[in-house]
């Protein structure tokens, strides 16, 4: 591996002009291929297999033409102080804007609140709802325009009035300004890492390529993969950490390189050969994470997945070819570790150190003892205190989780919105009017095609329903034109996220069991709370199933990088002490409130639904990176003969200053979508941020040096049977150091000839 990417990255320095003018073909064409592709809406949101998915797929097939699927808005009003809505003036509004919403392209249907009821028993709340023939997100501009513009033409007459329903939904924006602050904090750490603008440009170059590349894509890809707004959202987010720090790792390694005394092309060479073999395996943990989510098997996570997945390959290519391709346009601009502009080792031109090898910067380094490093001292206070310093990492982590043991999970809808929105506001005028549960209506499908007597049926449906716990209103059943299938709709008596309605969603479908036995009827549940419900109890039952398979694939291709057994285990178990603590943090802000108005958090609840699943999977992709950036250079101390203990204070001598502003750069590219107003967005970028804090400064900084220094040599077991069967990937570098000894064997020979002649 190491010996392949070193000849890799040794061509791309020397076919620079090559290397650059494909990719930035490959962007080209991507862009071209976004901008002339047709506009896409979203993924369509099917679960299959669960009961409500089912409903919905009969609803089609014996309700033709229904659009079951299709987007809904709903216009809410409210009389001024001391009004009703029935009253003329009011009443004449109400009819104009239903008249005015009923002339739309898109539109099925538009009711009349006075004449089906949809007015509160007061009289104060009134509400319309438009019924589209296409799903809200993929409604046009247009559509959504004159329903707005219907709601402001009669707030303009005196009424209050909102709008909502998933037909205003629009693709999530993931914070611009917050972006580019964390962009911009990127570009301070990283001239601050590599000691010059230049140097600090071509990761943020890179990257912003990388991730040009794979949106654009997945934008061109868009309308014929039924790719939505979030799985874009979801590639730049990913895209942009892992591309900016793999390609740090390697400018870095190319810098310590270059203080060694070897010319620029042979420094590019090994870095590519060594930081490139762990950009490698790292990029390879995130990819199987990302892919992994398919085993859900969730049409939406799928494609997010791969997407995303798509992207970090793209962020890997970039890495091992284009940073070789600009390393050799910087030339003399990026300079060696701890050298200082305008130095003379700077001025000697590429070719310094050609034939003097490593030897040049050893001997500077033996002429004047460099102090050590803030890494280096923290090693070694690890080193000499390390069941302390595990103990407390441990304790930190475990007490930060508890809140996790609390974790409710949901989808977000209209009621997390934040208050300045009109349709938040829409939300709790209906909770106002009538009743927290209107919000979620769950609907029944009875299939009585089975059914000696339909009708009858759906009578005992009914009167069950009716007799259970925190119902408010159940509607009579509406056959089709066959007469074999009754839908039914049931307002529950709380809010659609409360745990009342999901017991109630239970009751009705264990009550369906005994319906089915005596009539032969089936009954489903479904109903967009329905579908949140089953959704959340699909991932539950999926998340231990991909859990081990993702730990089970990364497990075995750390043993393959590490030769080592425990070396993979106790990265794996320090990768679930962070997701823990990051899911108790994000329960702490997002469902008890705590300090959520630092980050803008207007309305707690249940965490989103994909939460668990969608950070396992990611978080352990990028943790797996500070493992094998941090490790590996470890490893490549040990096995050139340092001591355990040598080997890890090596270790954090080259790699945590990288890692520690590799996890910087994350935290502050993730942090940038916690300013989106999409609550699903803020809560990915807090989980991911904090995910990021938590594995690199505590796990990786602190208890993996902590357990290496525990285990001594014992760390680095591996059994003979399986050392031999394991291939050797060679991420070390000893290849490397192999073939640099021939050379100067053979630089040896030469002289000597050349002296006996």
């Amino acid at each position: 591996m190491a010996t392949f990417l070193y000849k890799l990255g040794r061509l791309a320095f020397r076919r620079r002009h090559f290397v650059a003018l494909i990719w930035v073909a490959l962007l080209t064409l991507a862009g071209v291929g976004a901008a002339s592709a047709p506009a896409a809406g979203t993924t369509s949101f099917s679960i299959p297999g669960v009961e409500a998915q089912k409903a919905f797929d009969l609803l089609e097939q014996r309700f033709p033409g229904a659009s079951a699927d299709g987007g809904t808005g709903r216009i809410v009003f409210k009389a001024p102080e001391g009004q009703k809505m029935t009253d003329a003036a009011n009443r004449a509004t109400v009819e104009k804007t239903v008249d005015t919403l009923g002339d739309g392209s898109e539109v099925v249907s538009v009711t009349d609140p006075f004449t089906t009821g949809a007015v509160s028993k007061d009289g104060t709340v009134a509400y319309t709802s438009v019924k589209y023939d296409a799903p809200g997100m993929e409604l046009k501009d247009s559509t959504r325009d004159a329903l707005e513009k219907a709601g402001d033409e009669a707030r303009a007459t005196g009424l209050t009035v909102d709008v909502g329903g998933d037909a205003l939904q629009a693709g999530a924006e993931p914070g611009a300004i917050g972006e580019v602050i964390g962009l911009a904090i990127a570009a301070v750490v990283l001239v601050i890492t590599l000691g010059s603008l230049v140097a600090a440009g071509l990761p943020l170059l890179t990257a912003i390529i990388g991730v040009g590349i794979g949106v654009s894509t997945i934008t061109a890809l868009a309308k014929a993969l039924d790719l939505g707004d979030t799985t874009s959202t979801l590639a730049l987010m990913i895209g942009l950490a892992v591309g900016i720090d793999y390609a740090l790792f390697i400018v870095s390694r190319y810098r310590s390189e270059l203080a060694e005394g070897r010319d620029r092309e042979e420094a590019v060479g090994r870095a590519t050969g060594t930081a490139g073999s762990a950009v490698v395996f790292a990029g390879l943990t995130v990819v199987i994470a990302l892919a992994g989510l398919a085993v859900v098997n969730v049409p939406m996570l799928t494609k997010m997945g791969l997407a995303a997945a798509g992207t970090v390959v793209v962020a890997v290519l970039i890495a091992l070819t284009m940073i070789p391709a600009l390393l050799g346009y910087a030339g003399r601009r990026v300079r060696a570790t701890g050298e200082k502009r305008g130095s003379t080792g700077d001025m000697t031109g590429e070719k310094t150190g050609e034939k003097t090898g490593a030897g040049t910067g050893e001997k500077g380094r033996q002429g004047k003892q460099a102090k050590p490093g803030p890494g280096v001292r923290w090693a070694s206070f690890v080193i000499r205190r390390p069941a302390a310093v595990l103990l407390l990492g441990v304790v930190g982590l475990g007490a930060i989780a508890v809140p996790a043991t609390r974790l409710e999970l949901g989808l977000p809808d209209d009621g997390s919105q934040p208050t300045s929105t009109t349709q938040r506001r829409a939300y709790d005028l209906l909770s106002e009017g009538f009743g927290p549960g209107f919000n979620g209506p769950l609907m029944i499908v009875v299939d009585a095609r089975n059914s000696d007597d339909p009708e009858a049926a759906a009578t005992t449906v009914t009167d069950g329903i009716k007799d259970l716990k925190d119902v408010a209103t159940v509607t009579p059943a509406m056959f089709n034109k066959a007469g074999d299938t009754a839908t039914i709709t049931v307002i529950p008596g709380s809010k659609p996220s409360s745990t009342q309605t999901e017991d109630l969603v239970h009751a009705i479908r264990d009550q369906g069991t005994d319906v089915r036995a005596d009539t032969g009827a089936q009954v489903l549940v479904t109903g967009t709370t329905a579908m949140n419900i089953d959704f959340s109890q699909k991932l539950n039952d999926a998340l231990i199933p991909y859990l081990g398979l993702v730990v089970g694939l990364a497990f075995l291709l750390l043993i393959v990088v590490f030769r080592s057994i425990l070396v993979p285990l106790k990265a794996a178990l320090g990768f679930l002490l962070s997701v823990l603590a990051a899911l108790g943090a994000v329960v702490a802000v997002f469902q008890w409130g705590w300090l959520g108005g630092l980050i803008g958090v207007e309305e707690t609840g249940p965490i989103m639904s994909m939460m668990p699943i969608f950070m396992v999977g990611v978080v352990f992709g990028l943790a797996m990176d500070y493992e094998v950036f941090l490790v590996t250079r470890m490893r490549e101390a040990y096995v050139h003969g340092e001591s355990p203990s040598q080997a890890i204070v090596t270790g954090f001598r080259h790699s945590a200053k990288v890692v520690a502003a590799a996890a910087i750069i994350m935290m502050a590219v993730f942090g940038g979508f916690i300013s989106s107003t999409e609550s699903m967005i803020k809560m990915i970028g807090f989980g991911l941020a904090i995910a990021v804090f938590f594995d690199a400064f505590i796990v990786r900084m602190a208890i993996v040096p902590a357990v290496l220094a525990l285990l001594g040599k014992k760390a680095w077991w591996l059994p003979k049977w399986l050392d031999r069967a394991l291939p050797n990937v060679d991420v070390e570098g000893e290849g490397l150091k192999t073939r640099a000894d021939a050379d100067s064997s053979r630089d040896g020979d030469e002289d000597r000839e050349l002296v006996r002649a």
